[in-house]
């Protein structure tokens, strides 16, 4: 067993396969980018599947998964690592990237337009030809392993001067754009991760449906997956499903009075 096979045992690999449904061709080219050692950009709205698409893959391609949730104070060394202070000791500790890219893990950076740019710079080597990582206090520059992937992800509805990726992070990568499934699949998923009868799942998204038309109208955000099975949850446990409707799907959307109203009158209409 070799120093990299090793590391590779020592991770914890996810154990049981994720429930997720295919929508199109994504599964397909989610291999094929691996197999290519292409990395991968995830487009799509909150709560609509990109972090448990992942989740499936490393499952089916048999390879830890590590998982950044990017934000406005994340630097550099969160992802590369630092020297920490140990007893009388000064250590070198990996972060999560650099002991993907030695391990050969999938490195999952979710909503990268939230990290600062200055951080983003430092996986553009890791995604094209080089494939490596620089550690600068160190003075190391380390190859990726042979299965080490980096994908990231991003909502388009955020986009903004001063949240977006530059042309040079973007290019470096292949696009998978994600949406909230048609509406029997989506409904097939809240019944099953809500563990709620098909009938109810389906007045949820239909629901759901209608609250992503009125977009226009004030909402920044339609009504994710996600959030219609937290309410099939809370359905599921005894909540009245007027409660939980607003509870798990109004009440997150929308601080506004008039919207709130408008919700409401929706989820009398549906149900």
């Amino acid at each position: 067993m070799t120093h990299e096979d090793k590391i590779d045992a020592d991770r914890p690999l996810i154990e049981s396969e994720p429930y997720y449904l295919q929508a199109k061709d994504e599964v397909n080219m989610f291999e094929a980018a691996y197999d290519a050692k292409l990395p991968v950009m995830m487009k799509g709205p909150t709560g609509c599947g990109k972090t448990r698409f992942v989740e499936f893959m490393a499952y089916r391609l048999k390879r830890p998964l590590i998982t950044v949730a990017c934000h406005e104070d994340l630097f550099a060394s969160d992802l590369i690592g630092r020297y920490l202070l140990k007893k009388d000791e000064t250590l070198w500790v990996d972060g999560p990237l650099t002991s993907a890219v030695r391990m050969g893990a999938i490195c999952y950076l979710d909503e990268i337009v939230e990290a600062r740019k200055d951080t983003t710079v430092v996986i553009h080597p890791l995604t094209d030809n080089r494939r490596t990582l620089s550690i600068d206090k160190k003075g190391e520059v380390i190859r990726a392993h042979k299965d080490f992937m980096m994908v990231i992800s991003y909502n388009p509805g955020y986009q903004s001067v001063l949240k977006d990726l530059k042309q040079s992070t973007r290019q470096r990568f292949i696009s998978l754009e994600f949406n909230y499934p048609e509406a029997e699949k989506e409904a097939q998923i809240v019944s099953h991760e809500g563990e709620i009868d098909m009938e109810t799942a389906l007045r949820l998204v239909i629901l759901a449906g209608k609250i992503r038309n009125i977009r226009e109208h004030g909402l920044t955000e339609g009504a994710s997956t996600r959030l219609l099975i937290y309410a099939a949850q809370l359905i599921t446990r005894g909540i009245q499903i007027h409660e939980a409707c607003k509870t798990a799907i109004c009440l997150p959307l929308t601080d506004d009075e008039r919207l709130q109203e408008t919700l409401n009158d929706l989820i009398e209409d549906i149900f």
